[in-house]
């Protein structure tokens, strides 16, 4: 089925390993054949993988958008998720979900549930830092005390 993309003037993507700008007025894209394609928004640099889930991410793109590599980022990919797993464990549901996805080939799939996965991290982070926050007194607390 074809898949028609808005893309918009500085617009980039990602099709088949290529990054692609649209550099003139806005333009509709019709895609006839299967291909690879993120849009910006969905693409993840190396400098912005820095937390573990976002790593899973890093490492599920490059699957995806360069298939001659993919079994090798594939590894790279399973040895992320299975080091989140281990240290939240209840992340395991949404790691089956992504694991069912790539074992069906479908990465674009399972790249979309990753995103739960990161919102599932960022609420944890959250989380600890307000149980931090409750535990450390405020700043300058000692003074009244005295």
């Amino acid at each position: 089925m074809p898949l028609k993309i808005d893309f918009k003037s500085g617009d980039k993507m990602v099709i088949n390993g290529a990054v692609v700008e649209n550099v003139g007025p806005n333009t509709k894209l019709l895609v006839h054949n299967e291909s690879a394609i993120l849009r910006e928004k969905e693409i993840l640099s190396v400098a912005d993988s820095t937390t573990p889930a976002s790593r899973v991410y890093f490492s599920l793109q490059c699957s995806y958008i360069f298939p001659q590599k993919r079994d090798d980022y594939v590894k790279v990919f399973r040895k992320f998720l299975t080091e989140y797993v281990e240290a939240c464990p209840s992340a395991s549901a949404i790691a089956d979900e992504i694991e069912a996805e790539v074992n069906q080939g479908r990465i674009y799939k399972a790249l979309k549930k990753v995103q739960k996965l990161i919102a599932h991290e960022a609420q944890i982070v959250r989380g600890l830092q307000h149980n931090i926050e409750e535990k450390l007194p405020l700043p300058g607390a000692e003074k009244q005390q005295l």
